[in-house]
């Protein structure tokens, strides 16, 4: 199970960190990522990391502004958001892997998921 927390409102220029914790074992052998779903839209990949958390990926619209990072040891994923934008607004997901542990951009590659968090970015 993941469970996803940390999302809330923000004014634009702020910053939010997004928590996911996963139960299980062997969660240390697994790719995680982060997507999104902002309303009327899609599920958009928004950041992905490996199973050690030396190799990472971000969507273009994210990059430089958004960070993934890991604690195996508390078997925790977080999303560091910096200079948020009101078209940051969405439901965050957290993710993992059904097999492997490299990262993906795929939806399709990820097999859990957990509840969502919403943020909201206020202009």
């Amino acid at each position: 199970q993941l469970q996803a927390s940390g999302g809330g409102l923000v004014q634009a220029g702020g910053s939010l960190r997004l928590s996911c914790a996963a139960s299980g074992r062997a969660f240390s052998t697994y790719g995680m990522g982060w997507f999104r779903q902002a309303p009327g839209k899609e599920r958009e990949f928004i950041a992905t990391i490996n199973w050690s958390g030396q190799s990472t990926y971000y969507a273009d619209s994210v990059k430089g502004r958004f960070t993934i990072s890991r604690d195996n040891r508390q078997n925790m994923v977080y999303l560091q958001m910096n200079s948020l934008k009101p078209e940051d607004t969405a439901v965050y997901y957290c993710a993992r892997r059904g097999s492997g542990g490299a990262y993906s951009i795929s939806h399709y590659e990820y097999n859990y998921w957990g509840q969502g968090t919403l943020v909201t970015v206020s202009s």
